[in-house]
């Protein structure tokens, strides 16, 4: 059963373009090197949500697992912390159309 890694957070005011291109350079070719295949990027303009909602998906829950277990997942992620706050992320499992 394919499997989703919802990802949520802010950036860092002031950071922006230092966070454009990490992610673009950095994050989500790492992902993909992980085994993560991209699926969307959201980017909240107005109201009280996470400004980037993001995801990407696995084969199965094993594979999920297994990559957020590595020590290249937990460097990505700690490097992403230096461009952004409220960091937030949940697994489940994949269907067509948006999830949050």
């Amino acid at each position: 059963m394919t499997m989703k890694l919802l990802m949520t957070w802010d950036i860092i005011p002031g950071k922006e373009q230092e966070y454009f291109e990490f992610v673009v350079r950095e994050f989500v070719p790492g992902m993909q090197g992980l085994g993560i295949q991209p699926t969307e990027a959201w980017y909240t303009t107005y109201g009280e949500h996470p400004q980037i909602l993001t995801g990407g998906t696995t084969k199965d829950l094993d594979a999920m697992e297994d990559l957020l277990g590595s020590e290249q997942w937990n460097t990505l992620k700690d490097r992403l912390l230096e461009f952004v706050t409220n960091f937030d992320w949940k697994v489940v499992t994949a269907s067509s159309g948006f999830q949050m």
